[in-house]
């Protein structure tokens, strides 16, 4: 039997789906997995770390969400070959996956971040991307209304992509990427908001709030523009 590699290790009770985050950036950061290998299977992956598959799955699928890895249809998973090793440096894995990070401190630089976007979005706003943002929008209603596949991912992705058409009108580069970070770190609190709110039947609810985030980049008025932003986080339902 071939020897198994070191990061795949059996895990323990702590947070599964982050252990196994951790193992597969641990083999990463060591050299272990180099940019542009092929992941073990899903079920073998599972087998090895002593985990369930949906563990596996739903780990890859935040590796593959931040850029870490990529997905290949019919070939498997693979750690993405565009990787630099500055993007690989233990302290920086350890800030994006969560090992101590605080929530408040999160929403925090994200209601920071997220104000910013919008005052310069709105300042820059023009016909064409206020399309392309509007175009997001009926994309959300076709997955809240289930005509894009399962409701949670498809909600999870449409609400991602408003968001990203958002910091695109901001036309700043580096805007744009420091956005992107925040919400790779954000990436489990907005997921569980639009799974919460779905389950919860306030899927409407939450459509709406980015009705109204459309209509403040349409008209120009800013005006109560912070309250706005913190509501649209759902945080009496999602801190629970």
């Amino acid at each position: 039997m071939a020897e198994q590699a070191s990061y795949l290790k059996n895990l323990k009770s702590e947070s599964v789906v982050q252990q196994v985050i951790n193992c597969l950036t641990d083999g990463i950061v060591s050299g272990q997995l180099k940019p542009g290998d092929r992941l073990p299977t899903e079920p073998e992956l599972a087998a090895r770390l002593g985990v369930a598959r949906t563990s596996v799955r739903e780990a890859t699928k935040i590796l593959a969400y931040m850029g870490v890895l990529e997905s290949r249809r019919s070939e498997g998973t693979f750690v993405s070959s565009g990787f630099k090793e500055s993007m690989i440096d233990p302290m920086v894995y350890g800030i994006i996956l969560g090992r101590g990070r605080d929530f408040d401190s999160l929403i925090e630089l994200r209601e920071l971040i997220e104000v910013g976007i919008m005052r310069l979005a709105i300042r820059k706003r023009n016909p064409e991307q206020l399309a392309e943002i509007r175009r997001r929008l009926d994309d959300f209603e076709d997955a809240a209304a289930g005509r894009r596949g399962e409701i949670v991912e498809a909600c999870f992705l449409a609400d991602d992509a408003f968001h990203a058409a958002v910091s695109a009108m901001c036309q700043n580069d580096l805007a744009d990427k420091i956005n992107r970070v925040v919400r790779v770190l954000t990436y489990a609190v907005r997921r569980k908001t639009v799974e919460t709110m779905i389950s919860s039947g306030r899927s409407r609810e939450h459509i709406d709030i980015h009705w109204k985030i459309y209509e403040m980049l349409e008209t120009g008025d800013s005006t109560n523009l912070e309250a706005l932003i913190q509501h649209s986080y759902f945080l009496d339902i999602v801190k629970d």
